[in-house]
């Protein structure tokens, strides 16, 4: 599905990504734990393409992605940032907005779905109505995974989605992804938390990041 080939990035001749290579299959699970700093959003943004590498490449269904290839490649794998950017209005035109998209043109906004996935996290209708400026910082969490989700993507690239929620709020988005994720064996998602026992909840695989490497392990061995 998604590969990364010895991908690099460097500043000040400092590796802030260090040779990493990685492969997502189709109904993957997999969460990045690691220290501030190691990296760990840099390799997310770089799966998604926003930002630029000094080495190696990105290749989705086994071809390489660039120019024209991008917006489709975009439309597919969504990258959330742990402060997503929302437009200075309510919710629901937040969510609409995206439909008005070339690239989502063949899509239709569903209110009603947007209506069953905020249950899902805890929240009526009445959300929708909410106005952007009166957001808390979880809240646009669940805005814009919302959004993401209502334009069906097939792979989510999930930077701390709960970091700005209580217990339950973020178990609620737990369950949310986890939902989305069951209703097709096509799906992927990778997954950075601080909280490993989060990643033993949400992923069924980890990676570990230190100093812009990465690497495989387990989380038995306690925090």
């Amino acid at each position: 599905m998604l590969q990364a080939k010895s991908i690099c990035r460097r500043s000040n001749g400092h590796h802030l990504l260090n040779d990493v290579s990685l492969v997502v299959s189709p109904g993957d699970r997999a969460a990045i734990v690691g220290t501030s700093g190691s990296g760990k959003t840099l390799l997310l943004r770089a799966l998604a393409l926003l930002d630029p590498l000094d080495s190696g490449h990105v290749q989705w269904q086994g071809n390489r992605i660039g120019g024209s290839t991008v917006p489709l490649f975009r439309s597919q794998v969504m990258y959330l940032s742990q402060r997503p950017v929302l437009l200075e209005a309510s919710v629901a035109e937040n969510l609409q907005h995206p439909f008005k998209l070339n690239v989502h043109r063949k899509k239709t906004f569903d209110r009603d779905r947007a209506v069953s996935l905020l249950a899902v996290m805890g929240r009526d209708k009445s959300f929708l109505d909410k106005h952007q400026r009166d957001l808390s910082g979880g809240e646009s969490q669940i805005a814009a995974l919302l959004r993401a989700v209502l334009l069906s993507p097939v792979f989510l690239l999930l930077d701390e989605p709960t970091a700005a929620l209580d217990r339950q709020a973020a178990s609620e988005i737990e369950s949310m992804v986890t939902n989305w994720l069951d209703q097709s064996a096509e799906r992927a998602v990778v997954w950075i938390t601080h909280d490993r026992q989060q990643a033993r909840r949400v992923a069924r695989s980890w990676w570990q990041m230190d100093g812009g490497s990465i690497e495989s392990t387990n989380l038995d061995g306690g925090d």
